[in-house]
């Protein structure tokens, strides 16, 4: 047998009392199969002799063992997962394994496997029939494949890389010729497989392993190693240049869309790439190498590559010190004390100048590094899913103070809060915002919540279902960062949104470069046909201001107006903001 559960073979009777009659008896002990039983907790409770014969085991030092007593540990751990979906699926598997005698000498078996359950379902036993089979040329080469193969993908799995990467560089070093190593993370696909399911997961694997072959030379090793990781050798290329090229064709081909399952799917790759000899003359060190730019990749924004450098060392060491001051620090969060603040930046009406809103920026103060950037401590936070407590505590915080503004004598002003990936796709985001909401008397229309637009194209699906939810409350929804993602017109569409924002990136050079006017142009007049107020991020000059109050662009945030501001100096600017506008009526 192996790790997996006895299977129960589907001529067996389905009751322990003709378990026990004696033409039933006297079959099960006479065949020449081997028959093996086990409880629903996968211990041997019979076995007949044909098992004793194959594996050299007695009765008695079979009974009470789990069956991977006979396992050899040729399969691997893919192999097993396939035959455990199928006996939860279809309470049968078939096929051909490889078991180990007593004596440790292995033997190729077609094994059948089924599942016997009770009345109400539950699992009673497992039941494994056993027969011989020749250990033939086609046997022991599909053996031989599948030690080296993947079976989901058929790539190359990490045994086969290892070996012929070390292959590769033995070339490579009497050849004198450079190599490059490629690992490529998916930057979406524990959320995909999360939500969706192994299925639509496993699929997704299989056109990614697709994509990488069309865009290598047949040279070229595409391997996957693990999980959703997977690597590229390029043996004998030119110079780091043609690495790049090669890595920006897998970016561009696995970036499109891929329809699944009735789903549309983004799985953008974020690829770290090492080089032969420069970065390392071994496997080890390769891979440890391009490790290390991968997560730089990842830090970068995601869908990008990046070389190693040795400071990715230096960088990666900090890098780890910050995580674990992040973790400490929103474990120490409390009412009386934190690390972390708010600050808050006016969202300004184009043409009357009134301040609408402010939106909620997290500030961290650490001890140990100071002022940290967001841009440094949220992409730590994503990675390593601190952002679900800490994007929780900013829902409370801003409610809070919310209240507390409110009590200042300052009403009439929404804030915006951010919403990571992982708090959207979170089962308790609803009752979250509800209990923050009833737990500081707040209106719905007292917060505004933006995701990104790459955040609300992870899964289309799920994210419309709980927009569709938050808005039903009351809540205003905005896309955050428009115009950076990947999102379909026919999608944006169907979102219960009220707000597009402008990305910075587009307003910076609005003035003097052609382009970003045009998208600015155009996305401003789609958002209007759409129903959408529209909001321009990074406005800074008086010129940025009036191009986009003459393309109608609704409402204006930037340092123009103010840079984001703590709590106690946001309350002073919209007293004497409203007072001002009240006096002029």
């Amino acid at each position: 047998m192996t790790s997996a559960p006895v299977a129960v073979s589907p001529s067996l009777p389905p009751d322990q009392d003709t378990l026990s009659g004696i033409a039933f008896l006297r079959a099960f002990e006479q065949s020449d199969e081997g028959m093996l039983v086990t409880d629903s907790e996968n211990l041997i409770v019979a076995a007949n002799l044909a098992v004793c014969r194959m594996s050299g085991y007695s009765l008695e030092e079979l009974l009470g063992q789990n069956p991977r007593i006979l396992s050899s540990g040729r399969a691997t751990p893919d192999f097993y997962a396939v035959l455990w979906q199928a006996l939860g699926s279809h309470d049968y598997w078939e096929g051909e394994i490889w078991n180990k005698q007593k004596n440790g000498a292995n033997y190729p078996r077609h094994l059948k496997i089924s599942v016997l359950r009770n009345a109400d379902g539950s699992i009673r036993n497992f039941v494994a029939n056993f027969t011989e089979i020749e250990a033939s040329q086609e046997v022991a080469d599909r053996l031989a494949y599948l030690a080296y193969h993947d079976p989901l993908t058929n790539l190359p799995n990490r045994l086969a890389f290892e070996s012929q990467l070390a292959q590769s560089l033995r070339s490579c070093e009497r050849e004198g010729q450079q190599l490059a190593l490629m690992l490529i993370d998916l930057d979406n696909f524990k959320n995909i497989n999360d939500t969706l399911g192994h299925h639509v997961g496993d699929q997704l694997l299989q056109n990614v392993a697709l994509r990488l072959r069309e865009c290598v030379r047949a040279s070229d090793l595409v391997a996957r190693i693990g999980g959703d990781e997977f690597v590229v050798v390029l043996p004998d290329i030119e110079s780091p240049l043609t690495a790049a090229r090669v890595a920006s064709k897998i970016q561009s081909n696995l970036a499109d869309s891929y329809r699944i399952a009735d789903h549309i799917l983004y799985a953008t790759p974020s690829i770290g790439i090492s080089l032969y000899p420069i970065d390392g003359s071994d496997p080890g060190t390769l891979l440890r190498n391009a490790d290390t730019a991968m997560y730089h990749a990842k830090s970068a924004g995601r869908n990008n590559h990046q070389f190693y450098t040795a400071r990715m060392n230096e960088a990666a060491g900090e890098r780890l010190a910050m995580e674990n001051e992040l973790r400490q620090a929103i474990a120490a969060i409390s009412p009386a004390s934190s690390e972390f603040s708010l600050h808050f930046q006016p969202q300004v009406e184009t043409v009357s100048g009134r301040v609408l809103g402010v939106e909620a920026l997290l500030r961290w103060n650490n001890a140990k590094f100071g002022q940290v950037s967001p841009m440094r401590f949220i992409c730590i936070a994503e990675e390593t899913g601190l952002i679900q407590p800490l994007g929780d505590w900013v829902i409370w915080e801003t409610c809070r103070l919310i209240r507390v503004m409110k009590q200042q004598g300052v009403n009439g002003i929404r804030v915006a809060i951010n919403i990571s990936a992982q708090q959207l796709r979170h089962e308790n985001l609803l009752l979250l915002v509800r209990g923050a909401l009833a737990c500081y008397d707040l209106l719905p229309e007292d917060i505004e919540l933006e995701v990104t637009e790459s955040t609300a194209m992870e899964n289309p699906e799920m994210t419309l279902s709980i927009l569709d939810q938050l808005a039903a409350m009351g809540i205003v929804l905005a896309i955050d960062d428009f115009g950076t993602g990947y999102s379909s017109l026919a999608y944006l569409k169907h979102l219960p949104i009220k707000r597009l924002k402008l990305d910075r990136s587009f307003v910076t050079d609005i003035e003097t470069d052609a382009n970003d006017a045009a998208i600015c142009t155009a996305t401003i007049a789609l958002g209007h046909s759409l129903g959408l107020e529209l909001v321009a991020e990074g406005v800074e000059t008086e010129a940025q201001r009036d191009f986009l109050a003459a393309l109608g662009c609704d409402m204006l945030q930037g340092y123009l107006f103010s840079r984001p501001m703590p709590f106690d100096d946001t309350v002073a600017y919209l007293k004497a903001h409203l007072a001002t506008h009240a006096a002029n009526g």
